[in-house]
């Protein structure tokens, strides 16, 4: 076929975030990092929130484009080999989106495409993850209330990967409790109980841990305004950042950027393409 031989680039990686126009160097940043880890592979940066985008070009006069729009650009580059690297901590609503994206763009583009996972869907990724968090946040004279931005429909595929999240909690740690931010069990609905629990444990210190990846609008509203509002019980703080960040965020948690980066290896396997740099 006449179209392929204007395929031929070696393979490229691109991310797909959500994005935040207050962190948004924190995407760059992980760009950089997959970037050192793939010497040979393109990468790219691509963000699902339009307003994000929006105002990226609005505030700061950078141009950044959605995910179909950056699929199109690596397609006509020519890349033969391409993975789309989910940056979402569940396999839920967002990640859905980008697996039917990439489903779309498998119909009439030639290049090989695919997807990797969200970075907690496996019990084994989760598991690790959670028991190393946990490890480097935990006090032992403090509760955590971990805090889950979740999902507003409770029969969203990948809501396990949430409720499992909350159970493993619980089991590691007597001193863990959690709730959302959105979804099912949202904070302000259910404060006075995580209240009178923490408080039947015998805990008069409660540090909130907000499971986001970056430290943006969320962070900065809805954490402080759950810091406040434990106030009244307890000596209440944020959790500090355990990176060389201001503020705590998941992006530069270590273990992120390895999920991320072994989920972009195995998609290249699944392609048949091993990690070493391919030679045409």
């Amino acid at each position: 076929m006449k179209r392929y031989r204007h395929y031929n680039r070696k393979r490229a990686i691109v991310l797909a975030c959500f994005g935040s126009v207050i962190e948004q160097q924190k995407y760059l940043d992980l760009e950089e990092k997959i970037k050192e880890e793939y010497p040979d592979c393109e990468v790219f940066t691509s963000f699902s929130s339009r307003m994000v985008i929006k105002l990226l070009k609005k505030k700061k006069k950078e141009i950044y484009k959605n995910l179909p729009q950056t699929l199109a650009d690596v397609d006509m580059l020519g890349f033969k080999h391409i993975v789309v690297a989910s940056v979402n901590i569940y396999p839920t609503d967002e990640h859905e989106f980008l697996k039917k994206i990439v489903d779309g763009f498998k119909i009439f583009s030639l290049a090989n495409i695919g997807i990797t996972n969200a970075i907690l869907t496996t019990a084994k990724d989760t598991t690790e993850y959670l028991k190393e968090l946990n490890e480097k946040v935990s006090k032992e004279d403090t509760a955590n209330l971990y805090i889950i931005h979740g999902t507003p429909k409770l029969n969203t595929i990948g809501i396990e990967s949430i409720s499992y999240t909350k159970e493993l909690l619980k089991t590691l740690d007597e001193r863990n409790f959690s709730c959302s931010l959105e979804g099912a069990f949202p904070y302000f609905a259910i404060n006075d109980s995580i209240k009178r629990e923490i408080k039947v444990k015998g805990y008069k210190k409660v540090q909130v841990v907000p499971l986001l990846l970056v430290s943006g609008n969320h962070y900065i509203k809805d954490m402080f305004e759950i810091k406040e509002d434990l106030e009244d019980c307890f000596e209440s703080s944020i959790v500090e950042s355990i990176t060389q960040g201001e503020n705590f965020n998941l992006l530069e948690f270590p273990k992120t950027s390895e999920i991320i980066i072994n989920n972009i290896k195995e998609s290249f396997k699944m392609l048949g393409i091993s990690h070493k740099t391919m030679t045409y």
